[in-house]
């Protein structure tokens, strides 16, 4: 079981190979990307736990980069580490207001870059700023987000669950029940990068549920989507014999697969919304609703 995704964004061959071998030996994986425009178009695909970022970079230095990724709310959580051929105070300053996490400077020890590493993924985790399974922004985040939407009027909020999960893990267990929660991370970026904008959220709050909030416009795409592309995605993660039977046994009774139900709330639904909890709450009841 890998402890997350690392995004190395490094323009010297070398460097960017010797810490993919590295850190998969430590139980991550790790995309690369050579160019800042390329980094951001794989956060937007992908989103990684962690970047590694140098700073200088041929086509937008690393600054660049860092400020596009924390004015973007799909990717303004992500935690990054520069990576910087410098030691000077000014770049570190220049750095840190734009919502760098750390610094590390060329030639770096790999066992202190590890250390830091981990620390400031646990660290974002202990926070309750990040689900530990998914690496999705969490707790704090989400509720910045939906104080948010009380000063927009074009939005739409998705409450998302996995109905049947508990039947799941308990057949399969926590390291395939893990394993599916990834798969759902991966899930939501792609249908989002397909169906969704730049400026879309979306959370993981805990267990089985998810949070999405896009636009009026785009929001039945994407809940039509998730539905359609779990079905396909879930059947994978069960037996031949199960797929088989149409289900999984638990206690000699026949449990269904799991689907996705999602509830929509926008300010269509009622413009006395000026509350999160009633955005949560409705969202909760029209998910309910979606059997």
């Amino acid at each position: 079981m890998h402890k997350g995704r690392i995004l190395v964004v490094e323009d010297e061959f070398d460097i960017a190979n010797m810490l993919k071998i590295y850190f998969n030996s430590q139980g991550y994986e790790v995309d690369i990307a050579s160019r800042g425009t390329e980094a951001l178009e794989m956060t937007r695909k992908r989103l990684p736990n962690l970047i590694l970022l140098d700073i200088m970079m041929p086509d937008m230095d690393g600054y660049e980069v860092c400020r596009r990724l924390r004015t973007t709310n799909r990717t303004k959580h992500i935690p990054i580490i520069f990576l910087t051929q410098k030691d000077d105070r000014s770049d570190k300053i220049a750095g840190l207001e734009l919502g760098a996490d750390d610094f590390v400077t060329k030639p770096f020890d790999i066992e202190e870059l590890k250390l830091r590493v981990n620390n400031t993924i646990r660290l974002s985790q202990e926070n309750n700023q990040r689900d530990p399974r998914t690496g999705l922004p969490a707790g704090k985040m989400i509720e910045e987000q939906l104080r948010g939407l009380m000063r927009r009027e074009d939005w739409t909020y998705l409450d998302i669950k996995i109905d049947h999960f508990d039947g799941f893990k308990e057949k399969y267990g926590f390291v395939a029940a893990n394993e599916l929660m990834r798969a759902m991370r991966v899930l939501l970026a792609e249908v989002l990068e397909s169906h969704g904008t730049n400026d879309d959220f979306v959370g993981h709050p805990g267990s089985e549920n998810f949070v999405v909030i896009s636009t009026i416009a785009a929001a039945p795409a994407i809940a039509n989507t998730l539905r359609q592309r779990f079905t396909v995605e879930a059947e994978r993660h069960y037996s031949f014999e199960d797929k088989e039977a149409g289900g999984i046994q638990i206690e000699g009774k026949l449990q269904p697969f799991m689907r996705l139900a999602v509830g929509s709330v926008s300010p269509q639904q009622g413009a006395w919304i000026s509350d999160i909890r009633e955005i949560t709450e409705m969202g909760a009841e029209a998910r309910r609703a979606d059997r």
